[in-house]
């Protein structure tokens, strides 16, 4: 047999075990949330970014408006817009820059 231990806690905490606690013990209760909380914080700790991760993400993001830009562009150009057009050309530099910074 297990050895046994007293806690001493609030009655407050008490009640609240037992109003919660359903057919299980209160010790079984109180192990069981421990138990839990414990599961989860290791359960969270599995969602963690690593700087690689993130860097690729960020790369694929710039390239995502790279290549959003690009299309703006081309249709721009397809509805001849022209290369007179001043939004045009602030898109296009926006693009030059962002193929820069690789």
């Amino acid at each position: 047999m297990p050895e046994k231990r007293v806690l001493i806690v609030d009655a407050e905490l008490v009640k609240k075990i037992d109003e919660n606690r359903d057919s299980m013990s209160r010790s079984e209760f109180i192990n069981f949330l421990i138990d839990s909380r414990l599961q989860e914080e290791e359960d969270r700790s599995d969602v963690v970014v690593t700087k690689d991760e993130f860097h690729q993400f960020q790369e694929g993001i710039k390239e995502l408006l790279r290549s959003f830009l690009d299309f703006f562009i081309t249709y721009g150009l397809e509805l001849g817009k022209g290369t007179e057009n001043e939004e045009l050309q602030q898109l296009t530099r926006r693009l030059q820059a962002l193929g820069r910074k690789k």
